[in-house]
């Protein structure tokens, strides 16, 4: 199906695909927007799909340091670019699910539901982290902190180097520094003791959540995936893969997205946490 390109604020936003409903992809690191190839094959005969590269991720961006405000900032100007009337969709994953979810607390009306990929209510009270979890996430994201506070040949290197151990699927020639702005700007607030200006998450639209339990950590709290499951509309599903679920198991994941978004689904929560092994 032909893609039209807008630009908005410096950002190429591709759309794809024709339909009433709109869905706005947003992903994390160290990914693009091509980590949605397959979903938009797959949605765009009855979905209009926005994507685009974060501020910052594409090489021929300039390197600079976004903050959480410009980030929110930025996704609801192409979310009032493709659709002024209209509230949309939003798919989203790792980094992309936090700056979703502070879009969606400020702008509730914008966002008619949501599908959420790995990150759930991470940092709040009640996602209990054992020591070596946490140890293991301090690691890998000061590591890359640091990445980008050196930059350069160097910082490009030490952050494909994280990527290849946490085996993220992006093209390695792709992956650089300058995407690893949002690790510097968490623990340089975090050690200045400064607040990060991050919403409790409260999801009151309907959510899909899917995350993969074969990892060292989770991104959400049990309580939190119970409430969400419990709700009417909304379905959680726990998939034998990594972080990456979309990578890992494309089929079984694109098939569940079109199935929810397409109302096929369960008409109550659902889980299918008991369907798979504990994160090691």
């Amino acid at each position: 199906m032909m893609e039209k390109r807008i630009n908005v604020n410096g950002i190429e936003v591709l759309e794809q695909g024709q339909g009433d409903d709109t869905v706005v992809m947003i992903h994390g690191w160290p990914d693009t927007h091509r980590l949605w190839d397959r979903q938009v094959e797959a949605l765009e005969q009855n979905h209009r799909c926005i994507r685009f590269t974060l501020p910052g991720y594409d090489r021929g961006h300039v390197r600079k340091m976004y903050d959480l405000q410009a980030l929110i900032d930025q996704i609801a100007a192409i979310v009032d670019a493709v659709s002024p009337e209209k509230p949309v969709t939003l798919l989203i994953h790792d980094w992309g699910c936090v700056f979703g979810y502070q879009y969606y607390l400020r702008h509730p009306t914008r966002v008619k539901r949501i599908v959420a990929v790995d990150i759930g209510d991470a940092g709040s009270r009640d996602h209990e982290i054992p020591t070596k979890a946490k140890l293991f996430i301090a690691g890998y994201q000061l590591w890359l902190a640091t990445a980008w506070n050196i930059g350069g040949g160097i910082g490009d290197a030490m952050t494909r180097k994280m990527a290849s151990i946490l085996k993220a699927p992006g093209e390695p020639s792709s992956i650089h520094s300058g995407m690893t702005y949002s690790y510097w700007w968490k623990w340089s607030h975090t050690f200045a003791k400064k607040p990060l200006g991050i919403l409790p998450l409260k999801v009151e639209c309907p959510l899909l959540f899917i995350y993969g339990a074969d990892k060292k950590v989770t991104f959400h709290s049990r309580k939190w995936e119970a409430e969400m499951a419990a709700k009417v509309g909304n379905r959680v599903e726990a998939f034998p893969t990594g972080h990456w679920v979309m990578a890992e198991e494309p089929e079984r994941f694109t098939s569940l997205v079109v199935e929810w978004l397409d109302g096929a689904g369960v008409e109550s929560g659902d889980t299918a946490v008991d369907a798979v092994a504990e994160p090691a």
